[in-house]
């Protein structure tokens, strides 16, 4: 999922935000840091939701915040968070799809070698869709 961050920069360091997972924040010395180190602290949100038994909350657009006052003048930047490895083991199933659709989806994963593979695809696409929106 693709997370929308709020970044403040202060005097000497800069402070990051999570808005769609209330309570997570961060900070770090530079830009790269801040970023690295809200990705851990939203990993680490999300796990203890989940063993809590709580729903992930689903990551919404950038625009959803440009309004709101509490985020008046931050920089933007949108964190990827895989969250299908807090599910718990992988099971092998069978999936019957149409062979163009698997050639599209091999072409894409090809192309976006963050996937890993026509499975790792398909997993990650299922968890964007219904992790937020169901108690796991």
């Amino acid at each position: 999922m693709l997370y929308p961050v709020a970044i403040d920069k202060g005097d000497s360091s800069f402070g990051v935000r999570v808005p769609d997972i209330p309570g997570c924040f961060s900070g770090g010395d530079n830009y790269q840091d801040a970023i690295e180190s809200v990705r851990e602290a939203i990993d680490a949100h999300i796990e203890l939701l989940v063993e809590d038994g709580e729903a992930v909350p689903e990551a919404t657009s950038v625009e959803n915040w440009l309004a709101d006052p509490d985020y008046a003048g931050v920089v933007w930047a949108l964190v990827d968070v895989d969250v299908t490895r807090l599910m718990g083991k992988a099971e092998k199933i069978n999936v019957t799809l149409p062979s163009l659709l698997i050639r599209r989806i091999d072409q894409f994963v090809a192309a976006h070698p963050e996937y890993g593979s026509r499975s790792g695809f398909l997993s990650r696409l299922a968890a964007d869709k219904v992790i937020g929106r169901a108690k796991i």
